[in-house]
């Protein structure tokens, strides 16, 4: 990381940014990239431990970033967060609501959806977004400048008749994804008087805890993955879903995340961006 920090372009060089769900997976691909232009990052995540390691491990390659335990279920959470964030670096900048789940506790053995499950992707996917967006945007607003990217899903895009890794048991989260999408619309609408662009990522088939839940699903519920271990269903779908044949990674998520935080997308606000090798066009 250090040696691509010096690599890459740092436009994002003095500017706070506060990313949640970021212990793992996407969201500290996110923070990293983020981290490599300059930024300082506040890395939150309910697992505590977790956003501390990516935290440090930020630090190790010399970026400037600290750990927060936030559950983005709980505004007071959010807020406690925010407070000290603002405390400390007197402003916030960048916010990147990120945090996620697939489902409840369960669900890799299910067959079809629960109301645990719809309880769940919407308290924290959407709940959870809209939380985060909103106690960052109120010191947003008072400053009439900030970037916010939320992170959904080309699953929150139209269906696909032909994908086979999909089942009933994933339809709270894809719906849950769907409104983050809209909510990214609603709430540029909103803001766009205080100055403030809200723009979204929709990332497309990354190896997270997430993915490896759905292909953990697939080999135990249906017959035609049986035997198959959970990486090779992955496999399998990028090789039938994506024109350019290629996973995307977290840090591929965290470039597109780092163009909506700079100035050079100053005049794009309201838009949902797919990041998926072409899987999904739209």
């Amino acid at each position: 990381m250090a040696e691509s920090a010096e690599q890459e372009p740092r436009q994002l060089e003095g500017r706070v940014a506060v990313v949640t769900g970021a212990g793992r997976g996407i969201g500290a691909g996110i923070a990293r990239v983020l981290a490599e232009r300059g930024a300082a990052v506040v890395v939150t995540d309910i697992d505590e431990d977790a956003a501390r390691s990516t935290a440090e491990d930020i630090v190790r390659n010399g970026g400037v970033a600290a750990g927060f335990r936030t559950d983005v279920t709980d505004r007071k959470s959010l807020a406690g967060m925010a407070d000290s964030v603002i405390e400390k670096h007197g402003k916030i900048d960048i916010c990147v609501p990120n945090a996620g789940v697939v489902g409840a506790p369960g669900f890799t053995e299910r067959t079809d959806f629960t109301d645990a499950d719809w309880d769940m992707t919407n308290d924290v996917n959407l709940r959870g977004m809209v939380n985060t967006a909103e106690v960052v945007a109120a010191h947003m607003k008072e400053r009439r400048q900030g970037k916010i990217v939320n992170i959904a899903s080309q699953g929150g895009r139209a269906p696909r008749g032909a994908d086979v890794v999909l089942g009933r048991q994933l339809i709270p989260y894809l719906v849950s994804k769907a409104g983050c999408i809209q909510w990214t619309h609603l709430l540029a609408q909103d803001l766009g008087k205080y100055n403030i662009n809200v723009n979204c990522v929709c990332p497309g088939t990354v190896w997270t805890e997430i993915w490896e839940a759905v292909a953990e699903n697939r080999v135990a519920t249906t017959d035609e993955y049986a035997g198959w271990t959970a990486r090779e269903v992955y496999d399998s779908a990028i090789e039938m879903r994506h024109p350019l044949a290629v996973e995307q990674t977290p840090e591929d998520i965290g470039h597109a995340v780092a163009f909506f935080a700079s100035d050079e997308a100053a005049e794009i606000t309201g838009q949902a961006l797919n990041v998926n090798a072409g899987s999904v066009l739209s």
